[in-house]
């Protein structure tokens, strides 16, 4: 079912892109649909305040596994989004699916085929894929 959803997606936004049918338009709207999806995150922070950043470096003890790191990072997180930061940052990036979208259609690629390959690379490399 995935799989029909990319594909109908995928041919959905080739029908509907109209005005920036051009490559240099849909790389600089992609661009400005990742700032947006940055800019609505840091409001969640700065604005609104229902997400809070503690950032701080982690000692890393030296005897430390891959399997430990994971327990030992963080987001640096603090809260949970609020309805209405949700909503913003949820349109902000399906604005930047939008364009990642339209980007595989200009370049003849395949939606559904990056994230397969993407997922098949998480499958066999595990943690080692640290990209």
């Amino acid at each position: 079912m995935f799989q029909l959803q990319c594909e109908d997606f995928q041919e959905r936004v080739n029908d509907f892109l109209l005005r920036h049918q051009s490559i240099l338009d849909i790389l600089s709207k992609s661009t400005e649909a990742n700032a947006r999806v940055i800019r609505s995150s840091t409001k969640a922070v700065t604005t609104c305040g229902c997400l809070k950043i503690r950032a701080e470096k982690k000692p890393l003890p030296q005897n430390a596994s891959i399997n430990d790191l994971k327990e030992l990072f963080s987001s640096h997180l603090e809260g949970e989004l609020c309805d209405n930061c949700r909503d913003v940052i949820m349109d902000e990036i399906g604005k930047n699916i939008f364009y990642l979208t339209a980007l595989c259609n200009t370049l003849g690629i395949s939606l559904q085929e990056v994230l397969e390959k993407e997922n098949n690379k998480i499958m066999t490399l595990g943690r080692f894929n640290m990209t």
